[in-house]
């Protein structure tokens, strides 16, 4: 599954976790405050004198706040530049490298920079409902030039965040197409050792398209959710200095942050436990099918095969096994969509003695109730996942077998081969 489109699989995704880890501890750490000295094509302002007016030290800031970003940016390529390089040489002679090692790496990328985009329109959120605040409390002191204005401003973040979604789309389905490919490639070279294998034409050719995909897929959202929460949760960490009690509780440090925290680790858990047995029960479902179709297509080519009394037992199987997962998704479901509908009023439940208390404006709402929202979502990643994660269970177990029983023969092809020699 993976041996096939990644060089040595296992040291290539331990590597770039903790080059990740390496790379943001040195940020953090040391090069955040280096731009000055390490950064090209950029100027960084010039201290201001303490007696600096107040339009000085905006200036000062916007300028400091470009240049660092541009730095950033500088920061982020030279660390990809390095583990991407680094890994193509190391993979020079296999064929997917450009597509597994630099397609990871320009995925990782999109969805962080789509990230950004968020953390900009979370920003653009806030000052745009405390202008829509301040007109309503105040008719006729906000003009509507200035409404269509601020409006205006979010043309160019959302025109941005669709034309690399798009893109990303597009790059990512030609991405999965070439994994499926170098599975099948490497599955139909072994066909002479797995055409006996039950089911073994399905696994080649549809669940390797299942599990590119679907890998992919949790993939892209996981580090989606690793990203966001690192770009959101200082965020709502800075924001959860207006709330500073809790309906029952009373006073609680950071109390945002902890009901995110508390309601997600809560989720996950209920989700796990009504959600147990549907890993085993999809597994089942998918070899029962492949028994009752196989019969069917020995049945095009053989008379005595696939009688009427055949296929009905067979489809028995079919049946009962259908009925349990529909019995356990009934459950799972209420849990599921029970949970996901109480935790839209959550945050609005913790908002609620700030909002008695006026502690902020309608703006700063929307910036606290956005950022909990995506903090939210990022502890919630398998809550969110869990049916995806079920099915990849069940394409894994099957793909999992497959491979099991072809290492199997090939180890007694080699010891036979061994046993002959030694005879001779």
């Amino acid at each position: 599954m993976f041996v096939s489109f990644f060089m040595r699989p296992g040291w290539f995704f331990l590597s770039f976790a903790l080059w990740a880890l390496l790379c943001i501890g040195g940020w953090y750490g040391y090069f955040a405050d280096q731009g000055a000295t390490f950064s090209i094509g950029v100027s960084f302002p010039q201290a201001l004198a303490a007696t600096a007016d107040e339009a000085a030290q905006a200036a000062f800031a916007t300028a400091q706040s470009e240049a660092s970003e541009f730095w950033f940016y500088q920061y982020m390529l030279v660390g990809y530049a390095v583990f991407v390089g680094v890994w193509l040489w190391l993979a020079r002679d296999q064929r997917w490298s450009r597509w597994s090692i630099a397609g990871s790496a320009l995925i990782v990328f999109i969805t962080w920079f789509q990230v950004q985009v968020s953390v900009m329109l979370n920003e653009w959120y806030g000052g745009f409902y405390d202008l829509i605040q301040n007109a309503l409390g105040n008719p006729g002191k906000v003009s509507i030039g200035e409404y269509y204005s601020e409006l205006s401003t979010v043309a160019v973040i959302i025109m941005t965040a669709v034309a690399v979604s798009v893109f990303n789309r597009f790059f990512v389905s030609h991405y999965v197409f070439r994994w499926r490919h170098a599975m099948n490639d490497y599955y139909t070279s072994r066909w002479g050792q797995l055409r006996q294998i039950e089911g073994a034409s399905q696994r080649i050719q549809e669940d390797t398209m299942r599990f590119a995909t679907i890998v992919e897929d949790l993939g892209v959202s996981f580090l989606e959710s690793v990203m966001t929460l690192l770009a959101f949760l200082p965020i709502l960490w800075g924001l959860s200095a207006y709330v500073t009690e809790l309906p029952l509780i009373g006073e609680v440090p950071q109390a945002l942050v902890m009901v995110a925290l508390v309601w997600s680790i809560v989720g996950t858990a209920l989700l796990a436990l009504a959600g147990i047995k549907l890993p085993g029960l999809e597994f089942n479902n998918q070899k029962v099918e492949a028994a009752y179709r196989k019969e069917l297509v020995y049945g095009e080519d053989h008379e005595h095969r696939a009688h009427p009394q055949t296929l009905s037992e067979l489809f028995a199987d079919v049946r009962a096994n259908y009925f349990r997962l529909y019995r356990n998704y009934l459950y799972f479901n209420v849990v599921r969509y029970g949970y996901l509908n109480v935790g839209q009023f959550v945050p609005l439940i913790a908002l609620a003695p700030a909002i008695m208390a006026g502690a902020f404006t309608l703006g700063i709402m929307q910036r606290i109730l956005n950022a909990f929202r995506q903090v939210q979502d990022s502890f919630q990643y398998l809550v969110n996942s869990w049916t995806t994660i079920v099915e990849l269970q069940s394409i894994y177990k099957r793909l999992r077998a497959f491979e099991r029983t072809l290492q199997e023969r090939e180890a007694a092809q080699v010891n036979a081969e061994q046993l002959q020699g030694r005879s001779l």
